[in-house]
């Protein structure tokens, strides 16, 4: 039987692991699948990719490196990538994952010009968004966590664009029929971005930014974090 696969490429912090799980855990409760099998490839310690005709999706995780450091682990998954998007296999890449599909199909993905994008910021609906399955029903502007000091520069010349903000040109975009890939984080909660403000205080406060002000901005993301399960259910469903 096909099954929902999450392809964790990272870890976070031990202690938000420690409170609210890894990027996985995380993944696996807003995913809500009572419909599929969810199961979780650590890619990391090289645990062997699913072949497409296997997948009944895959999401592949956040992590703390770089996708500018080529690691093995990393590199394997870019390769699969394409052959799910030929399958079309519906695949969403969270932030790591993103910049990943980005890259994997032709985008150039590097660190933003302007540095660390971190807190809860305000995402923008484009027009192409409005019919896509699995955005249209978000409003045309919503919140959502980020974290990320590189992203897609330049992406795949058959993407379509479909989230942005002042900061991010390309916040979400999809390529095909179902491969998606979003910079910002559905499987955060405030809880957990707060950690990462906390966990990030002094490269931030070097860096210029003012972290209490960040905090201060933090809130519940409901709109973002219901992308997780409309996107089990789309694949479950096969109504990409």
């Amino acid at each position: 039987m096909k099954k929902i696969f999450i392809i964790k490429a990272g870890s976070t912090f031990p202690e938000t692991v420690a409170k609210h799980g890894d990027f996985e855990e995380m993944t696996k409760r807003g995913l809500d699948s009572k419909d599929a099998e969810v199961l979780t490839i650590d890619a990391c310690k090289g645990e062997e990719l699913p072949a497409p005709e296997k997948c009944l999706g895959v999401v592949i995780t956040g992590a703390h490196c770089m996708v500018t450091d080529n690691l093995p682990w990393s590199m394997a998954i870019e390769a699969w990538i394409p052959a799910l998007v030929r399958a079309q296999i519906p695949l969403l890449g969270i932030c790591y994952g993103h910049q990943l599909l980005g890259r994997a199909m032709g985008g150039q993905v590097d660190f933003h010009p302007h540095g660390r994008e971190v807190g809860t910021v305000e995402i923008r609906k484009t027009a192409a968004s409005r019919v896509d399955p699995l955005f249209k029903e978000l409003p045309e502007r919503f919140q959502a966590h980020a974290t990320h000091a590189q992203s897609v520069l330049a992406v795949p010349s058959e993407s379509i664009i479909l989230a942005e903000n002042d900061y991010e040109a390309h916040h979400a975009f999809r390529i095909g029929h179902c491969a998606w890939g979003v910079q910002f984080h559905p499987e955060y909660n405030s809880h957990v971005m707060h950690d990462y403000l906390l966990k990030q205080e002094k490269l931030l406060t070097e860096a210029g930014q003012d972290v209490a002000a960040l905090s201060q901005e933090i809130c519940e993301t409901p709109a973002a974090n219901a992308l997780l399960a409309r996107f089990a259910s789309l694949a479950t469903k096969g109504t990409c």
